[in-house]
């Protein structure tokens, strides 16, 4: 495992998660807001993720479902990480982010289709 660091524009949220060594997993959203700001998602367990500094500048957002919380800084706008549907026990960490680019192995994700590409997600990780 490796420790990585990363947070907002403005420096009010920071972050340190724990990612395994070598490439990364992420994933490259083209859902309306991932494919309007950039997002490149890396999810890391609730458990290798703290939050250092920023927990009362933290503005959230949800829309269609309801079940992702898009966590925001309330002073420049940026989001870091969120807690995102599709894993509900992870972070999602913009690996734009982090204060130091890492090894990734981005894969697409269609999440303009999202239930679908939900399912293909699941078998992936099934091993199918």
């Amino acid at each position: 495992m490796v420790e990585v660091s990363g947070g907002c524009h403005c420096g009010a949220v920071r972050f340190t998660a724990r990612m395994p060594d070598g490439p990364a997993a992420a994933l490259e959203c083209n859902c309306s807001i991932c494919s309007m700001t950039g997002f490149l998602h890396v999810m890391v367990p609730h458990a290798d993720f703290e939050l250092i500094t920023g927990h009362d500048d933290l503005a959230s957002y949800r829309f269609g479902s309801g079940a992702a919380e898009h966590l925001f800084c309330s002073k420049c706008g940026v989001k870091s990480f969120y807690q995102p549907r599709s894993h509900p026990d992870a972070w999602s960490v913009n690996a734009k982010c982090l204060d130091r680019p890492i090894d990734l192995a981005v894969e697409q994700f269609d999440g303009r289709d999202w239930e679908n590409a939900k399912a293909r997600l699941d078998d992936e990780q099934r091993g199918g």
